[in-house]
């Protein structure tokens, strides 16, 4: 399905924007605060894209900052009606955690997506059976059928249409042969990668056991880049969470390991090879 713009998205171009309008006025978060007499943690929401926001108060900040240019005033209003009502993961706010849904905010209106997980498969890749054999170990029952469709909802937003971001996946050789679900369960989500490598947005490629250490061997990431803004990192995990973006050096660490484990992992014919291998394997369990 193509991405529709999600609330998130329209908050986004707005923190972006009045960002940008606030720092080219020469004024601090606290100034305009003051000089619209609202509250300072008011201001930063809004510049956080944490909040939704009325007409009646970008006009106001609008004002403030002396933009009059008609066409942005008017795409700022269109996102500012946008802002408010529910995001696609609403329906499944019982599984999803306050920081989850802030990246997923962030995912949705990311322009290259990249992800290393050394353990398991990432849920992007996940066939539904894989991720409930996987989630059915550590989820209740009551709330497995939502976590997979979840999962599933999610893959739909960026594999089913030609709108989307770039995607580059590094798997490790560690998430393809541990065996979730057994072996028919495996054997279909070999295939269902095979088939996801040939996906025209889809970068995928295999860290092999020879590879050895690396600075993210035990942490599962994911970096989202923006054209009109900084990159983020999200850590997964119990402790996991978004990165601040003035941590520029835990930024560059992974970035740097990224690039370092692309450039030794398998892809193309060589990582179908290590696939068959693996699934020729079950087959012979």
């Amino acid at each position: 399905m193509p991405r529709d713009i999600d609330p998130s998205l329209n908050r986004r171009r707005l923190r972006i924007e009045l960002r940008k309008a606030r720092e080219n006025a020469g004024m601090t978060q606290r100034d305009a605060a003051k000089a619209l007499e609202w509250s300072l943690s008011k201001l930063i929401r809004i510049e956080a894209g944490t909040v939704s926001l009325g007409v009646t108060d970008l006009r106001a900040l609008l004002q403030l900052y002396e933009v009059a240019d008609p066409q942005l005033v008017a795409e700022l209003e269109d996102a500012a009606r946008g802002s408010k009502g529910q995001s696609w993961w609403a329906q499944y706010s019982d599984v999803v955690s306050p920081q989850y849904a802030l990246y997923l905010g962030y995912e949705g209106s990311a322009d290259v997506i990249r992800m290393y997980n050394p353990v398991i498969l990432p849920g992007l890749v996940q066939t539904a059976d894989y991720a409930t054999a996987l989630l059915s170990a550590m989820t209740p029952e009551t709330r497995l059928r939502q976590q997979v469709d979840l999962r599933l909802t999610r893959q739909e937003r960026f594999f089913d249409g030609d709108d989307g971001p770039e995607i580059d996946i590094v798997l490790d050789e560690a998430s393809v042969r541990r065996e979730i679900g057994g072996a028919s369960v495996m054997r279909r989500q070999l295939d269902h990668i095979q088939e996801l490598a040939q996906h025209p947005r889809v970068t995928l490629r295999l860290l092999p056991f020879s590879a050895g250490a690396h600075y993210s061997v035990t942490t599962p990431f994911i970096l989202l880049g923006f054209k009109d803004d900084d990159d983020l990192l999200y850590l997964e995990g119990p402790g996991g969470g978004l990165s601040s973006r003035d941590d520029l050096d835990l930024m560059a660490s992974y970035q740097e390991c990224f690039e370092e484990i692309s450039a030794i992992a398998y892809e193309g014919d060589r990582m179908s090879e290590l696939l068959a291998t693996v699934r020729e394997s079950l087959d012979n369990g």
